[in-house]
């Protein structure tokens, strides 16, 4: 479908008699133009997105400069990691137990190849239409996807964001393409916080099992109607993201929405529902979201989900952690049902660990 015969209703107040949202749901997604499509195509103006992007008015984001806070009483810790090992272990354990999130800097990643990572997802996002629309389609079974939100179909409103998702692993590439600090070393920290063996959580194969997701928000004309990426909480162990110049990201404190800020280099870790749930709630999984962007620059971000890979295991709390004091707070799964409630359902908060709960 082109273009020219792609019609999205826009008006919230007028839409058509015969509105039906999942119909056009699929003539966009069928078209394959991608939110950036939209711009360039002009079927987004100046003043309106189409009405499948509008989130419903109790969860609207509201003006920017409400979901922006002048002030807040928490920030996300950043850790260096040239400092000693028992500084390292005590700053990580602190912010995965609390806030869930961190930001680590001078990690051994040359900052050139950040930002040529990065450049190169703008690159793509940005070239003709019809060259990207032969890429756009959402069978993960081949390896790589290029689409508009994985939840598109489950999800109550588009995000304003494009994606191309490629699963790195468990067909392992080789290990010194793979940075120590994803490999090895915060995982190591993550483990000895929990008082168990340094590698106990690499021999459970919680990181050879990678998805790469780059991530790609454009120019959103009307950033008061819809999210960037809905509030979620990650399904992995951890999560590593990279980012551009553009903020967006936001980390949910208590009742307070943080911005990520933005440290030239660094590297953000956030912790994944199956973390908290082998760690029996020692360690939390917290909401997270992308506002849409309202700059004319995209913002671009590339993250690394990092998970078991073996599906057929059993995973649930670690013995070492459960006693009569503290009894187990979730049951055992497999991590092929886990995946499976994960991809039926919407982006929204905290369902999965909800789920597994005693």
């Amino acid at each position: 479908m082109s273009s020219s015969s792609l019609t999205l209703t826009s008006d919230p107040h007028h839409p058509h008699q015969d509105y039906d949202r999942l119909k056009e749901v699929k003539q966009f997604d069928d078209s394959k133009l991608g939110v950036k499509g939209l711009l360039d195509s002009g079927l987004a103006s100046s003043s309106s997105i189409p009405l499948i992007f509008h989130h419903p008015p109790d969860s609207q984001p509201g003006p920017i400069s409400h979901t922006r806070p002048t002030h807040t009483h928490h920030s996300i810790p950043i850790v260096d990691f040239s400092a000693p090992k028992p500084i390292l272990t005590d700053q990580i354990t602190r912010a995965a137990s609390t806030v869930g999130f961190f930001q680590i800097t001078n990690h051994g990643i040359p900052l050139h190849v950040i930002q040529r990572t990065l450049a190169a997802v703008k690159s793509f996002n940005e070239l003709p239409a019809d060259i990207k629309t032969a890429h756009y389609h959402r069978e993960m079974g081949r390896g790589v996807t290029f689409s508009t939100n994985v939840d598109l179909y489950q999800s109550k409103a588009a995000s304003w964001r494009d994606t191309l998702q490629m699963r790195v692993s468990p067909v392992l590439p080789n290990p010194s393409d793979i940075p120590e600090v994803v490999r090895e070393e915060v995982l190591g920290f993550l483990s000895e916080g929990l008082g168990v063996e340094e590698g106990r959580l690499k021999e459970m194969t919680c990181l050879e099992g990678r998805t790469m997701a780059a991530h790609y928000y454009p120019y959103c004309p009307r950033p008061d109607l819809t999210y960037g990426l809905t509030s979620h909480t990650d399904p992995g162990v951890v999560t590593v993201l990279v980012q551009n110049e553009v903020v967006g990201l936001q980390v949910k404190v208590g009742e307070e929405w943080v911005d990520v800020e933005l440290v030239e280099g660094a590297v953000v870790i956030n912790i994944g529902d199956i973390l908290q749930i082998i760690s029996n709630d020692e360690y939390k999984s917290v909401e997270h979201r992308v506002l849409a962007n309202p700059l004319q620059e995209p913002r671009v971000s590339v993250a690394v989900f990092c998970n078991p890979s073996n599906r057929d295991g059993l995973f649930g709390p670690l013995p070492e952690l459960v006693s009569q004091e503290k009894p187990a707070r979730y049951r055992q799964f497999t991590l092929s049902d886990y995946m499976q409630r994960f991809f039926k359902k919407e982006l929204d908060g905290k369902t999965l660990t909800n789920y597994y709960r005693l």
